[in-house]
């Protein structure tokens, strides 16, 4: 059965706009990260799910362990429903009511571990906390942007942990504060992990990207772990988060790495196309109905302005998918109300017909929708709520 027969019989009953897992697709992606980790546990991105039912079934897995999350708050209910008891979030916080409610709930301190890259966010705690606070564990985010020219950044701008020397005070700093522990070192090279080295149409652009990666892989493997030796003589570690996604043959070739990082690979987004070593299956995708046929080789679908989070650009859009061979007007692109899609696969559509769409990030989807069909073959074996469905928004 074609894809596009299949998904439009599994969903005969439901009237669009709505998204859907393929679960099929779904599990052959995280048995494809789990095979390219190379025996690494993959820590899941919660950001790039944000379904419950989901990451319960991924952390069944073998190979997967413990949730990254992208804010306390997310934690904090993540730790009260028991996902699980390895809960690190990933981005340093600064929600003083979230703070307080860790400090009361020592199930939960346990748990859950705070993202710090300098001591204003020890001082951010004790004064949320008061200065006799229940310990709490940290994870201290190093930074590993490629720096090969004085002045020239590539990477995210994260953390300003950058060298050893850097590590090491920190590291220091934060044994000498009571009521904190540091237990992690994260450390993500979203110039590798992030970015496609095979572009789409831009062939040149893909040249420069993989020389780019290269080079800052190998300068990272040295600093890494010339970084986390020198914390290691200060803190305990119980962990050293690396990678993405994109990355995760490359940061598990680092010893210092004792976990990785994954989420969108999970979902296959539009924005993961562009990698020549791995290529998702699309797992998660939307589908919107045509409601005007308004010329010859156009169609115009309700709704589906879901655009993605980063730069302004056109690959934040959605991508039609489904039938074969539509695509955006350059001048109109995807609407909050109407969705216009040409192509001669448009003459075959009459109203009320599906179009299905791929989002270009993972996670971001599950904003947009309160419950995802999950479609096993050709009929939907259940429906379950995304984080929102759940009443939980923590962007």
């Amino acid at each position: 059965m074609q894809p596009r027969t299949r998904l439009d019989a599994a969903t005969k009953e439901h009237d669009p706009p709505f998204a859907i897992v393929d679960l099929d697709a779904f599990d052959s992606n995280a048995a494809d990260l789990a095979r390219r980790a190379g025996g690494r546990p993959i820590r899941v991105a919660s950001k790039s799910v944000r379904v419950r039912a989901l990451l319960e079934r991924v952390l069944a897995r073998p190979g997967y362990e413990g949730v990254m999350c992208y804010s306390l708050a997310e934690a904090l209910w993540l730790s009260s429903v028991n996902l699980s008891e390895d809960l690190l979030v990933a981005y340093p916080t600064v929600d003083h009511t979230a703070l307080k409610r860790l400090a009361l709930d020592e199930q939960a301190r346990g748990r859950i571990t705070l993202m710090i890259d300098s001591t204003a966010h020890l001082d951010l705690i004790r004064a949320a906390l008061g200065v006799d606070h229940p310990e709490i564990r940290v994870c201290m985010e190093l930074d590993v942007s490629w720096r090969p020219l004085p002045g020239l950044h590539i990477g995210p701008r994260r953390s300003p942990v950058h060298t050893s020397r850097e590590a090491r005070a920190l590291a220091e700093a934060i044994a000498r504060r009571p009521g904190f522990r540091l237990v992690g070192v994260m450390a993500y090279e979203g110039q590798i992990a992030g970015l496609g080295d095979q572009p789409p149409g831009k062939p040149l652009r893909g040249a420069v990207l993989r020389w780019m990666q290269r080079h800052s892989a190998a300068e990272l493997v040295e600093r890494r772990t010339t970084a986390v030796a020198a914390v290691r003589r200060t803190a305990d570690l119980e962990f050293v988060n690396g990678g993405g996604t994109g990355s995760l043959e490359v940061t598990a070739a680092d010893p210092s790495v004792t976990e990785l990082a994954a989420g969108s690979g999970l979902i296959g987004p539009t924005l993961f196309d562009g990698y020549r070593g791995f290529q998702p299956k699309p797992a998660v995708m939307f589908a919107l109905p045509v409601v005007r046929r308004p010329k010859r080789h156009v169609a115009t679908l309700f709704s589906g302005g879901y655009i993605a989070s980063g730069t302004a650009t056109a690959d934040r859009q959605p991508s039609p998918y489904l039938p074969l061979g539509l695509k955006l007007l350059p001048l109109e692109g995807a609407g909050e109300v109407q969705t216009p899609v040409v192509g001669r696969a448009a003459d075959s559509l009459r109203l009320g017909d599906r179009v299905w769409m791929r989002h270009a990030k993972a996670g971001e989807l599950a904003e947009r929708f309160t419950h995802y069909h999950v479609v096993r073959g050709d009929v939907v074996e259940r429906t379950v709520p995304t984080y929102r469905g759940e009443g939980h928004s923590f962007g």
